[in-house]
């Protein structure tokens, strides 16, 4: 029973590390897409 637990947390680990990697891709992606919005909207005014 112990391997299969390893395993369980093994995938446990690999996707929250996973998870935490989308995140912070999509918190950079919003602050880059917002920024060039800023700077689009101070150019075209």
């Amino acid at each position: 029973m112990a391997a299969a637990d390893d395993d369980l947390e093994a995938m446990r680990e690999s996707r929250l590390g996973r998870t935490r990697l989308v995140a912070w891709v999509v918190i950079i992606a919003m602050v880059i897409g917002g920024g060039g919005a800023t700077v689009f909207a101070l150019f075209t005014n």
